[in-house]
């Protein structure tokens, strides 16, 4: 444990206790962010003349020497207390004492959470981004491949496989547009709001901001550091995503299923069973649909956790950050799983040869009565439903229909006399001509669906630019902070 905080206040403390309280196992990740926090305060204490260049190059110089991948020495309490006392080893306590002028861990936590994070979201919006363009990948070769939807896991109407995946990519993009629209309140810095009350120094926040890549201020001091709703909006957000793919893989797996049949899973992505030999498993599916529940479940306890909290900094907080590391790596890996999968899947072409989905078009029918021979439709609803009661009690075929089937059930049904066709019969029902019909703004016709693959493929490469722009805006403020750095390390030469 480290003693820079004993022999004051507190002298000894349990072993035991400090493991049992530390953070250091899960900090490991925020290294790399309170490294630069250190230099970009150390730079703005130099510039304010809070302390003199010298030290401030002497601190500058230590703190750049910390391999941000190092390991953590375990035995400490906490990643802040680690980097000091590596500057103290380098250049003594007389000048290492400095480094924690104007500032607390309350606010030296909240600003690394807030730096990993940024990027850790951006990270994964990247991660969706490529999503989407498998899914776009592989419809835009099944434009025209008919599969059955389902409702209450039953047949309902003919859709393209196309159509299906359009749905993902669509739920995908308000799920990143919800992360982008994160973005700007994780992208605060409450860097000078101390422990609770900022400091006596003249400190200048909006100079530490600016070297650390903010786009603001996190101005109010409690807010700043006992505040924790950016890390709950990123957790509703990755829950409703994790929600989207549990789903997603939902489908996948009842679709790959003989019953089904619509997909086969390639190989590489199927285990067998260790005693059923017949066996095709989808269980890198099922640990995704798993693993799902797992974001949900860091959701509920976070938000649980933080709704008991009085104002300022609470330790509660700390058992937090680690369910939001464990959140963005859980879908992170199973968005990449997937995005791999779908380069890989194959679809039954084939798939409207099982009767069972021989009524999936019996919608049509009744519109058909509705079009050409003025049936209300209720009454033209009815009607068809005889007909495939009728059908279906003498094993037949919604293909087995005749004019005078029909003609004769709307007498009986409905007292309507009719007159149908065979061919408008015919036409009505047959698959193809169906999907083809539907070509209504967002309906399953190959047109349409082509017309919305191309519109979100555009979106992907908007939203590829746009990543692309605020990495290099992240990029561009390390090499100020770099920069300014490099200048008082010269001077101390």
């Amino acid at each position: 444990m480290s003693n820079l905080l004993r022999g004051g206040r507190i002298g000894s403390v349990r072993k035991d206790v400090v493991e049992f309280t530390a953070s250091i196992k899960s900090d490991q990740k925020l290294l790399e962010a309170v490294i630069k926090i250190n230099q970009a305060h150390v730079t703005m204490l130099t510039e304010q003349n809070i302390i003199d260049s010298q030290n401030g190059a002497k601190l500058l110089a230590a703190l750049a020497e910390i391999d941000p991948k190092k390991e953590l020495d375990q035995t400490l309490e906490d990643v802040h207390l680690a980097v000091e006392e590596e500057v103290n080893k380098k250049v003594g306590l007389d000048v290492g004492g400095n480094l924690h002028i104007a500032k607390s861990r309350n606010d030296q936590v909240s600003t690394a959470i807030r730096m990993t994070l940024r990027t850790d979201i951006l990270e994964l919006m990247n991660l969706i981004v490529k999503l989407q363009t498998s899914l776009i990948d592989l419809a835009e070769k099944h434009t025209e491949t008919l599969v059955p939807s389902y409702t209450h896991l039953h047949p309902a109407q003919p859709i393209t496989f196309a159509h299906m995946l359009v749905a993902y990519i669509d739920a995908l993009e308000r799920n990143l547009k919800r992360l982008e629209e994160t973005i700007p309140r994780v992208n605060m810095c409450p860097m000078g709001a101390g422990a609770i009350a900022t400091t006596s120094f003249p400190i200048n926040r909006d100079r530490t901001t600016e070297l650390l890549g903010f786009s603001k201020v996190l101005e109010n001091s409690i807010d700043a550091v006992g505040s924790r709703d950016f890390l709950l909006e990123t957790l509703a957000s990755l829950t409703l995503l994790a929600i989207d793919i549990s789903r997603m893989a939902e489908d996948l797996i009842v679709w790959s299923s003989p019953d089904f049949g619509i997909i086969d899973l390639p190989e590489s992505f199927a285990f067998t069973s260790s005693i059923m030999p017949q066996k095709k498993n989808p269980d890198v599916l099922e640990v995704v649909r798993a693993r799902m529940s797992q974001v949900l479940g860091n959701f509920v306890a976070s938000a649980t956790t933080m709704k008991a909290l009085p104002s300022g900094y609470n330790l509660d907080l700390q058992e937090l950050t680690p369910k939001l590391w464990e959140s963005i790596e859980t879908v992170a890996a199973s968005v990449v799983m997937l995005s791999e999968l779908a380069k890989n899947l194959n679809v039954n072409k084939g798939i409207f040869s099982k009767q069972i989905l021989n009524y999936s078009t019996t919608t049509e029918l009744a519109n058909l009565l509705v079009k050409q021979y003025n049936v209300p439709f209720r009454t033209s609803h009815k009607i068809v439903g005889a007909v495939v009661k009728t059908l279906l009690d003498k094993n037949l075929a919604l293909s087995g229909m005749t004019p005078e089937l029909l003609n004769k059930t709307a007498k009986d049904s409905a007292g309507i006399t009719l007159a149908v066709k065979l061919a408008n019969i015919k036409d009505s029902i047959d698959p193809k001509k169906f999907v083809e019909s539907h070509k209504a703004m967002g309906g399953p016709a190959p047109a349409e669906v082509k017309r919305m693959l191309k519109n979100r493929l555009q979106l992907t490469r908007q939203s590829k630019t746009s990543l692309k722009e605020q990495k290099s805006r992240l990029e561009e403020a390390d090499m100020q902070l770099k920069s300014a750095v490099q200048h008082y390390k010269l001077q101390k030469k």
